[in-house]
C-alpha cells in the first residue's frame, strides 16, 4: 500500500461519495464547459484537502452525512485556485497534462476558475448549516489577498521570513486550515476542536507550500509533474531563495538580483543555479517545514487513537517526503 493509499484508507468510502458529489456538480450542459471540466479532472491529484475534511471529522468524532459534500466543496475551491494559479504563473503543465490556459487560453481559464467557484458556493447554500459558506468565503478572501500581496512583493529579496510565511499561509495553508476546521466542527460543534484542527491544517499547509517552493527550484519537471522554475521566472522570492540570498556575499547577491530582473533572459532558473548553490537555502527551508509538521502532529496526537488520527499524523510525514 502506498503512503497516499494508507492515508485515505480510513475514509475511502466517504472519499468516493465526495468524488460522486464533485463530478455531479462540475457537469454542465455546455459542451465547451464539459470539455474543460473533463480536462481539469485529469489533474485533480491527491485530493488532500477533501481528505482532510473527512479525516478531521472521523478523528474528532464529528463526521456527519454532509461531510462528503463539504469535502467536495473544498475540492472545487481548490480546483478553481489551481486553474487561476496556472494563469498567474504562466504554467504549461500540471499533473503531466497541459494546463487549461495552455490548452485553451488565459481568458477561458479565468472563466473556468470562476465557474468552479460559483458551483462550490452554490452547493454550500444547500447544506443544513451556513458554517461552510462562512468559513470558505473567508478562506477564499484570504487566498486572494495572499496572491495579491505576493504579486506586490515580487523581487523583494529583503522580505522578512515572517512576511513570506504570512503570504504562503494565506495563499496555500488557509484552505488546509479551513478543511480541517470544517471537518472537526461542521455543522457547529466544539470550538476548541475546530481551533486545534485548524492550527494543525495551517501548519501542514504551510509546510506543503514550503516543500513546493523547494521543488520549484531543485525539482525535475518529469518527476514533479508540473512546470518548475515558475517562481523565479515570475520574480517571486520564496523561502529557499530568500535564505540563500541572506547568507550570500554582496557579489553573489548582485548576480542573483540580475538573474531575476535582466530583461529577456532565457531559463532564469538555470541561470540562478549557475550563479549560486541553492542547497543550503533548500535545506533550511526543509528544516522549517519539518518543524511545522512536528508541531502539527503534536496537536492531533492528543486525540483518541483511531485510524483517522493516525492518518493525520502520517499525512504530515507524506508532506515532507513527497517529490511531486
Amino acid at each position: 500500500m502506498s503512503r497516499v493509499e494508507s492515508i485515505v484508507a480510513p475514509v475511502r468510502d466517504s472519499l468516493e461519495r465526495m468524488r460522486s458529489v464533485l463530478e455531479a456538480h462540475v457537469r454542465d450542459s455546455s459542451r465547451a464547459v464539459s470539455d474543460m471540466t473533463d480536462h481539469v479532472g485529469r489533474f485533480r491529484g491527491k485530493q488532500l484537502r477533501a481528505t482532510l475534511v473527512l479525516l478531521a471529522g472521523d478523528a474528532t468524532g464529528n463526521s456527519t452525512d454532509e461531510h462528503p459534500t463539504v469535502a467536495a466543496i473544498v475540492e472545487m475551491i481548490h480546483l478553481a485556485t489551481l486553474v487561476h494559479d496556472d494563469v498567474l504563473d504562466g504554467a504549461k503543465v500540471r499533473r503531466r497534462v497541459a494546463c487549461v490556459n495552455e490548452r485553451w487560453d488565459n481568458q477561458t481559464a479565468v472563466l473556468l476558475g470562476d465557474f468552479l467557484y460559483a458551483r462550490a458556493f452554490a452547493l454550500s447554500t444547500d447544506l443544513s448549516s451556513r458554517m461552510a459558506s462562512r468559513v470558505l468565503a473567508e478562506a477564499t478572501r484570504r487566498i486572494c489577498v495572499g496572491e495579491i500581496d505576493q504579486a506586490a512583493l515580487r523581487y523583494d529579496f529583503e522580505m522578512p521570513e515572517s512576511t513570506y510565511e504570512r503570504i504562503a499561509g494565506a495563499k496555500t495553508a488557509e484552505l488546509y486550515a479551513a478543511a480541517c476546521e470544517l471537518g472537526a466542527r461542521y455543522p457547529g460543534g466544539r470550538e476548541d476542536l475546530g481551533r486545534s484542527l485548524r492550527e494543525y491544517g495551517h501548519a501542514i499547509g504551510l509546510a506543503f507550500q514550503i516543500v513546493d517552493d523547494c521543488l520549484d527550484v531543485v525539482g525535475k519537471e518529469e518527476v514533479v509533474g508540473k512546470t518548475v522554475g515558475n517562481d523565479v521566472e515570475d520574480g517571486k522570492i520564496t523561502l529557499p531563495v530568500l535564505r540563500t540570498y541572506a547568507i550570500s556575499d554582496a557579489a553573489t547577491r548582485s548576480r542573483m538580483r540580475s538573474v531575476y530582473t535582466e530583461p529577456g533572459l532565457k531559463n532564469r532558473l538555470g541561470a540562478l543555479q549557475a550563479v549560486v548553490s541553492l542547497e543550503a537555502g533548500v535545506d533550511y527551508a526543509f528544516e522549517r517545514a519539518r518543524t511545522l509538521v512536528e508541531g502539527a502532529k503534536a496537536r492531533v496526537r492528543v486525540l483518541p487513537p483511531t485510524p483517522a488520527r493516525d492518518a493525520l499524523i502520517e499525512l504530515g510525514d507524506f508532506v515532507l517526503e513527497r517529490n511531486f
